[in-house]
């Protein structure tokens, strides 16, 4: 692919599907846009809801599969896109994925640290603030810094136990959901009850905007790509761990849905909740104080394990844009540890960066979604990037061992229609009316991203037609010192 090799090969084909399965998580999305749901379409929009959007993140998954057999590298769709494209295809996709990964790294940390506040408050008598949220929030960021730093082993250890964790947590929480409430609502609710709660009258808008929690609960599977070169067998190994992490998600996340909306005691009661969390106002309501607490734990464990493998997929999505030096400070994003592999200040840069974009939920009671809309918004887009520049360029694209043969076009397409309607969807508000409290600021995320991408690229560019043409190293460390 026309690098020096510098990471470290030691993810297996299993360790290589954990990390995209950690990253989609169903008990962080699931649970952290439970409240969310449940006022955008109620029960019915978020059980057909992921049925269906769930079907389209498995076409696009193919699709993204079959791009990543032919160019398995730590940049994932920016490599691609710049092959496929261009070098201004590749360096605007870095720019949208990376601002995606920090949405999602930022959203599931949030949502971690949202439950342990519930978890506290519980035992406690706690009362979760936006200022605190914070403060754990920041623990736990620099927690999982801390264990990415120490190399990807270990990051593969707590991913490999990951899977483990979320298959025995699906089943502990739902089987003690569904045996020991004394009652559960009716087929007819969990299927067919819709509510609105937006303010909008439009029950298609509704609908359409309840998507999200599905859209949000399933981004994170290019992580399988990401780490393709630290994998074996990476133009067969990544594109099977993004199609396995999908489907095995789509069935434990659908169950996990179920199994919270038949136990829901008080359907008013549990969206008011004075812990700030529904699903835990569910746990309490159907298992007691106790049970409750302990289905908790099992939940923050798996958003914590999944903070750890978004920060492993983001870091090195940094590195493999600075490497070809795209980001300001290129020079120490792309520096790799001697002792460990692991390009440590990328990982730092990483927690900081989703840390600040958690900054407006002080001030804002809609922040938290307007975050899970900044991953949809920046992370589902540059999936189909390289899909389309496949399907409209295809004399450039050779592809690897995996592929879809003849249904290649017909998948691909589908991916891209489907996308651009996500992501013009997610950019709109989400609450009636519109206020400086309610806003979407997703699309001025997506628009400062790409504000500072363009500003950025001449510089860009001169530092890659340094490093393609200098023969002098310290030329291209100076002029990008100077950038």
């Amino acid at each position: 692919m026309g690098y020096q090799p510098v990471l470290a090969r030691r993810m297996g084909p299993f360790g290589n599907f954990a990390i995209s399965f950690s990253v989609i998580s169903v008990l962080t999305g699931c649970m952290t846009l439970y409240g969310y749901g449940m006022g955008h379409g109620g029960p019915a929009v978020m059980m057909w809801g992921w049925v269906g959007a769930g079907a389209m993140v498995l076409i696009i998954g193919m699709a993204l599969a079959e791009v990543t057999s032919a160019y398995p590298t730590s940049g994932a769709m920016y490599y691609m896109a710049r092959i496929l494209g261009g070098p201004r295809w590749g360096y605007y996709t870095g720019w949208i994925n990376l601002l995606g990964m920090l949405g999602g790294l930022a959203g599931s940390g949030y949502g971690a640290a949202a439950f342990l506040g519930a978890l506290l408050s519980l035992q406690t008598g706690y009362e979760p603030t936006p200022g605190s949220t914070l403060l754990i929030l920041a623990v736990i960021l620099t927690a999982v810094a801390a264990i990415n730093l120490c190399g990807v082993r270990i990051a593969a250890f707590f991913n490999d136990l990951s899977v483990w964790w979320h298959l025995v947590g699906i089943v502990t929480i739902v089987g003690t959901l569904w045996i020991l409430p004394d009652s559960h609502q009716s087929p007819g609710f969990v299927f067919g009850e819709f509510v609105n709660d937006t303010g909008f009258s439009n029950p298609l808008y509704v609908c359409a905007l309840g998507l999200l929690l599905t859209m949000y609960t399933f981004t994170g599977y290019d992580a399988s790509a990401h780490l393709s070169e630290e994998t074996t067998q990476a133009a067969v190994s990544a594109p099977r761990g993004i199609i396995k992490s999908i489907v095995w998600s789509w069935i434990g996340g659908f169950i996990l849905l179920a199994g919270l909306t038949f136990a829901i005691q008080d359907y008013a009661a549990t969206q008011a909740t004075a812990t700030g969390v529904p699903p835990a106002q569910i746990l309490i309501d159907a298992l007691g104080t106790d049970g409750a607490t302990l289905m908790l734990l099992l939940v923050i464990g798996a958003m914590f394990f999944c903070t750890i493998a978004v920060t492993t997929s983001g870091s090195r999505m940094v590195f493999a844009v600075s490497r070809d030096g795209e980001l300001p400070f290129s020079h120490l994003w792309r520096r790799i540890s001697r002792r460990t592999l692991v390009p440590y200040w990328a990982v730092c840069m990483t927690v900081v960066a989703a840390f600040a974009l958690t900054l407006p939920s002080l001030w804002s009671t809609t922040a938290y979604g307007a975050i899970t809309a900044i991953s949809v918004v920046g992370i589902t887009p540059v999936y189909i990037i390289p899909v389309f520049l496949k399907l409209v360029r295809p004399e450039r694209f050779t592809p690897g061992p995996w592929h879809l043969g003849r249904w290649s076009n017909l998948v691909g397409w589908t991916a891209v229609v489907w996308v651009t309607f996500c992501t013009v969807l997610f950019c709109l508000p989400q609450s009636y009316p519109v206020t400086i409290d309610t806003m979407n600021y997703a699309v001025a995320a997506l628009a400062g991203a790409l504000l500072l991408a363009t500003a950025y690229w001449p510089f860009a560019r001169r530092v890659r037609e340094t490093r393609t043409h200098s023969r002098s190293p310290r030329d291209i460390q100076q002029m990008e010192d100077i950038v």
